[in-house]
């Protein structure tokens, strides 16, 4: 074999091993695009997203869609070149969004439990938004805070420093004048008994106030809300969920035919909170044709980077924000933009 002839075969199979190589191994890469939308007013697959009994419910117009971001794994070099290439994909590490310290089931019963504590948030946050006599739960307690080794998920709280809970926004009310280290009353039930406890604040970074320690929860007293939509993972849908709920259980509505979208995790007191993906999420709800979207505050410099079309993007902080934008944009009067 001549040196030219055995050259030509090296190069061959060292390019063949390439192509292999390209096309078969896996690279921690993972490449999110848009996912589906959902009309948190609708069905999903027969299923009613928003049911409530016991209380008044009124119609609905338009909708108030939901948005997800969909993510490839298990590329290859080549096909996240692709992907990369294309404006529809964004291309991102694959350790933030599956840790390897976690196994897939991990990280999926993860992103089942945030779907599953935003339905919960987003009940109670519009229980306080229509302010609904509520029954108050601890959802979840803080780690290595002196409430971890007194309170339980499921007790019901009855009153906090003397005054009597109706409301989880009324906790927050109640706490803003405390410090850490103050030592509150606490009352609450547990299995049908009443207790009373002394139970010192925690601390948190964020704020000056002290922290009681516990993720509080609602549920309406004289009535049933149930929020369902399998499949799904994660916390961003918990401000559209929030949306139905006040719509239905309200006079008139808030779409007013529109078609409506958006986004935003949401806390119990009403709090919404910034998400990821969402140019995708935008993009997606303008495909399907919305004409207006809810962004939750800390994404609008993001939003208005990536605004598909003449989209209308509105700033909202919590939910009672994204409720007066929407009844203003019915009215015909201005809101607050990104």
């Amino acid at each position: 074999m001549t040196r030219r002839t055995w050259t030509l075969v090296s190069a061959s199979l060292l390019a063949l091993a390439l192509g292999v190589l390209g096309a078969t191994l896996p690279v921690p890469l993972v490449a999110l695009g848009p996912g589906p939308t959902y009309d948190t007013l609708g069905t999903v697959d027969g299923t009613t997203v928003v049911e409530v009994d016991g209380l008044p419910v009124y119609p609905t117009t338009g909708q108030l869609n939901m948005t997800t971001v969909s993510v490839t794994d298990r590329l290859t070099m080549f096909s996240a070149l692709g992907l990369w290439a294309s404006p529809e994909s964004q291309v991102v590490p694959r350790e933030p969004i599956y840790p390897s310290h976690m196994t897939l089931d991990e990280i999926q019963q993860q992103n089942s439990a945030q779907f599953t504590s935003s339905e919960a948030n987003a009940e109670a946050a519009a229980i306080g938004e229509l302010q609904l006599p509520a029954t108050v739960l601890v959802s979840s307690l803080v780690p290595d805070t002196p409430a971890a080794s007194i309170l339980q998920p499921g007790d019901e709280l009855l009153a906090v420093a003397g005054q009597p809970i109706d409301s989880v926004r009324q906790v927050t009310e109640v706490l803003a004048p405390t410090r850490p280290g103050d030592v509150v009353a606490v009352q609450y039930r547990r299995a049908g008994e009443v207790r009373d406890v002394e139970i010192p604040l925690a601390s948190r970074p964020d704020r000056e106030q002290g922290l009681l320690g516990v993720v509080l929860g609602a549920r309406v007293r004289d009535g049933d809300i149930r929020i369902s939509l399998g499949g799904v993972g994660g916390p961003s849908a918990g401000l559209m969920f929030a949306l139905a709920v006040v719509d239905k259980l309200t006079p008139g509505d808030l779409a007013g035919g529109r078609f409506v979208a958006g986004t935003g995790a949401i806390e119990p007191t009403g709090t919404v909170t910034p998400i990821n993906g969402i140019p995708f999420k935008m993009r997606k709800a303008y495909d399907e044709g919305a004409t207006v979207f809810l962004v939750p505050a800390a994404n609008c410099e993001e939003a208005v980077a990536t605004r598909p079309g003449d989209l209308q993007l509105v700033r909202v902080g919590t939910l009672h924000d994204a409720v007066t934008a929407l009844e203003a944009l019915k009215a015909g009067g201005p809101v607050p933009s990104c």
